[in-house]
Formats: C-alpha cells, sequence, structure tokens
C-alpha cells in the first residue's frame, strides 16, 4: 500500500531534518501553497457567472418576444456568442465585445480602448461584464430598435429554427 501524499517530500513524516534551510524552506513552500489556495477561492468567488441554460432562460425573461425574438433563440444566442459566460471578452482587430450578449465597443459602449465610441447606450464596457443583467439587457434592447436581432450573427446562423433544445424544463 502506498504511503501517504507528500506535499512537501524534504520534509520527511514525523521526522526533524536538522537543517534550518530546509525547514525554512518547507514552511515557505507551505505558506505559498496555502497562499494560492486562498488567493484562489477568493479569486472563483468574485468572478462573474458561467451561467447555465435555464439560469439564462430565467434571467432573460424580459427580452421574451421583444424584437420578435424568442427566449429559445436568446438562450441559443447566448450560447453561441458567449457561451453563457457573463465575463466573456473577445479582442478583435479594432474593437472589442464584452459580456453575455458579446456587445462592441465602437458603437454601444464605452471603454479606454476605444474613448471615441458612439456609446449608444450610454454605458462603460465594463459594466456588461458583471451578473446584473439589466443594464445588458437595457442595451440590447436598443442594439434590436437599431439593427435587430441580425447583430448577432450566431442568431441566423444557428438559433432561427429548431429550438427545442433550448427551451428549459425546469421552470
Amino acid at each position: 500500500m502506498p504511503g501517504p501524499l507528500r506535499l512537501f517530500p524534504q520534509i520527511k513524516g514525523g521526522e526533524q531534518c536538522g537543517d534550518p534551510i530546509s525547514e525554512s524552506w518547507g514552511v515557505t513552500k507551505m505558506m505559498s501553497f496555502v497562499s494560492l489556495l486562498l488567493v484562489g477561492i477568493l479569486f472563483h468567488a468574485t468572478q462573474a457567472e458561467q451561467l447555465t441554460k435555464c439560469e439564462v432562460f430565467r434571467e432573460l425573461k424580459d427580452l421574451k418576444g421583444y424584437g420578435g425574438v424568442s427566449l429559445p433563440e436568446w438562450v441559443c444566442t447566448t450560447f453561441h456568442t458567449s457561451g453563457y459566460d457573463t465575463q466573456a471578452i473577445v479582442q478583435n482587430n479594432d474593437s472589442t465585445e464584452y459580456g453575455l450578449f458579446q456587445i462592441n465597443n465602437k458603437i454601444w459602449c464605452k471603454d479606454d480602448q476605444n474613448p471615441h465610441s458612439s456609446n449608444i447606450c450610454n454605458i462603460s464596457c465594463d459594466k456588461f461584464l458583471d451578473d446584473d443583467l439589466t443594464d445588458d439587457i437595457m442595451c440590447v434592447k436598443k442594439i434590436l430598435d437599431k439593427v435587430g436581432i441580425n447583430y448577432w450573427l450566431a442568431h441566423k446562423a444557428l438559433c432561427s429554427e429548431k429550438l427545442d433544445q433550448w427551451l428549459c424544463e425546469k421552470l
């Protein structure tokens, strides 16, 4: 039977190394491990969410039927656009797209990369990277009013028919 997993093999179980440098190194290594573990836990807690299909379905209820687009169409479109990731950022040659809906900084929002944006939604692009989708949905409605659902290329190609798989049965 194999022995216990040793994170720090230079410090043998229960034995004293007697070498202050080895002991100090082991403590330093352990503190680094604990620090990284805590950073990992805290970082995960502050990140925006990777939503599920049913969460997206519920969150986007205010878009149901707006601009003639059904909820399953939105669930499909956001999946193919951002993978349901509220913190998705896609860098293009001369622009960046933000959030669940991948809203572009050249026309719809303003950021440091594109300070001369039209900023039609009158918002900072980083607001599209949090879990509160209220401002995202307000901007999406403006996009629908101005250019329609075809702003999202994934919609026509992947989300305009056979939408049963994008329904949420848990509601």
